[in-house]
């Protein structure tokens, strides 16, 4: 399976255009590859560069751009949107729920989503979602699994795994007696409890059952050194691999005026109150797999971290500290972002602030086996700017991840960033990803207003577009908005699209401008 993301019910949103622009409209039935045009196009290999300013659909396309479709659902819709390089709708997936939060293409052309369970009875603290559904290209309902209770639900991800099972983030609850007992401060445990994150794989059995057949819960490799009395008490430094149930600290205050923005963009539901969010004692964003070390990478929001699993475990395995590949069963074999999260650095050495979409950059791809961040910023020193950073991890030969005695993972600095010093900054306080491409551009999706661009190695923009649709689903702060948890870049060699007429639907266009189209 490979990945890619997707949506729900969607309406289009007239598209701002500068005065005197004529709009174009939808032409039904022209069959398009990801980067072709129309007949009296001359496509994008003449060197031309076409930007509209202040237009929602496409801004920019450029030679330089790789080019292929990108995938993405806004937040409060129920419609996947797969557009061609131009900004034009080619194909769409409508389920009858908003997703949950992340969408994915697998090679055979079906979806897989995560979607939103209306009715699971936990936390509401965004990117819910307990269920998980599998679309075949024609929108047919092949796989509905549920995976919601009130011990656990499903959030945010899912990752496809090469030999057809799926990995999912889920929410686990801990009573508040069962989190004070494991150590964690009393004031900062809600009546509520915790909700601590784990990891299952879950093994497809459509059309509506799942067998899960590996698992891992963070429960398990607790470390604190606030109560002798308490469970789990050590020295928290000693212990780099364990992750200390206080160590959330430093993370952003969870206001009343933060959970209005999370309503706006779609990203919670309902009416949470600011200690529902607070029992989200980690706020797991992300899951990756990289199939060569066997191994998952999660983005740790809380934590202002990324970590790093064993999968070669067996879940008995992976609840204890030895066992697979790496010997250290279910510990964290790397992490890296923040080591005052494990007293081993101070504030000042903090590089990750609220971030999302941790990922391996793939074999083959410029960079290949670094990690690429979308570092969101918020809590910054200096101001909530966003970032995007590619790190390279300090991997041994044998899949283990140096570390000095005493000292915090590197390394010490990024090894590529966006924006380049002294460029234009940007802010996308939630949501977002970044995707590295196999040209090296760098697809970058800035979550809250629904703004997807491209950038080259030397952080010049050659691709952008504004996402012109909002969904039906109900938002409580008023109008619905633009955003979306991530956008994937297509390339248009991927098995999904190769050999698939791709249909330019009527009505669905982005409303580009008449000198970008025929």
């Amino acid at each position: 399976m490979s990945r890619v993301r997707r949506d729900r019910s969607v309406r289009a949103i007239p598209p701002l255009a500068r005065a005197g622009a004529v709009l174009v409209a939808a032409l039904a039935g022209v069959h398009l590859g990801c980067n072709e045009l129309p007949p009296g196009e001359d496509g994008v290999a003449s060197g031309h560069e076409d930007r509209v300013a202040g237009a929602r659909g496409l801004v920019l396309d450029s030679e330089r751009a790789e080019g292929g479709c990108t995938l993405f659902s806004p937040l409060l819709s129920t419609t996947t949107y797969l557009i061609d390089r131009r900004g034009r709708v080619v194909h769409t997936w409508v389920s009858e729920r908003a997703p949950g939060a992340s969408v994915e293409l697998l090679d055979n052309g079906h979806l897989l989503r995560c979607a939103r369970e209306r009715e699971h009875p936990i936390v509401q603290a965004g990117g819910e979602g307990g269920r998980i559904e599998e679309m075949s290209w024609d929108g047919e309902l092949v796989w509905d699994y549920v995976l919601a209770s009130r011990e656990r639900v499903q959030h945010h991800d899912i990752e496809p795994l090469p030999g057809g099972n799926v990995l999912a983030i889920v929410w686990e609850h801990r009573s508040r007696d069962e989190a004070i007992c494991a150590g964690r401060r009393p004031d900062r445990v809600p009546e509520r409890g915790l909700y601590p994150d784990g990891v299952v794989e879950i093994e497809p059995l459509p059309p509506a059952g799942g067998r899960v057949v590996w698992e891992w819960h963070a429960w398990d490799h607790l470390v604190q050194d606030l109560d002798p009395a308490q469970a789990n008490f050590g020295v928290v430094s000693d212990h780099p691999e364990l992750i200390d149930i206080n160590g959330d600290e430093a993370a952003r205050s969870l206001t009343g005026e933060v959970v209005e923005r999370l309503k706006a963009l779609g990203y919670v539901i309902g009416n949470p109150s600011t200690g529902s969010l607070e029992s989200d004692l980690l706020h797991t964003n992300a899951i990756a797999y990289h199939p060569e070390l066997d191994q998952i990478l999660l983005s740790v929001n809380r934590f202002d971290e990324i970590w790093i699993l064993d999968h070669s475990t067996t879940s008995s395995e992976a609840a204890g500290h030895s066992g697979g590949r790496a010997g250290r069963g279910g510990d964290l074999i790397y992490r890296w972002g923040n080591p005052r999260s494990y007293g081993r650095g101070s504030a000042g050495r903090q590089q990750l602030f609220a971030h999302h979409d941790g990922r391996w950059i793939p074999e083959g791809f410029p960079g290949a086996g670094n990690i690429t961040i979308f570092n969101n910023g918020a809590g910054r020193p200096g101001g909530d700017v966003s970032s995007v950073v590619e790190i390279t991890p300090p991997l041994a030969s044998d899949g283990s991840y140096a570390l000095e005695r005493g000292s915090a993972w590197g390394p010490d600095r990024a090894h590529w960033s966006y924006p380049p010093p002294g460029a234009k900054t940007f802010s996308a306080d939630f949501l977002s990803s970044a995707q590295r491409l196999a040209n090296g551009n760098t697809f970058i999706c800035s979550g809250p207003s629904g703004r997807f661009f491209e950038v080259t190695p030397e952080g010049d923009i050659v691709w952008e577009y504004q996402n012109p649709f909002a969904g039906h689903a109900p938002n409580p702060a008023g109008d619905p908005p633009y955003s979306v948890f991530r956008a994937t870049r297509i390339p248009a060699d991927h098995p999904a699209l190769v050999g698939r007429p791709l249909v330019r639907e009527q009505g669905r266009d982005s409303g580009q401008l008449a000198d970008l189209e025929p």
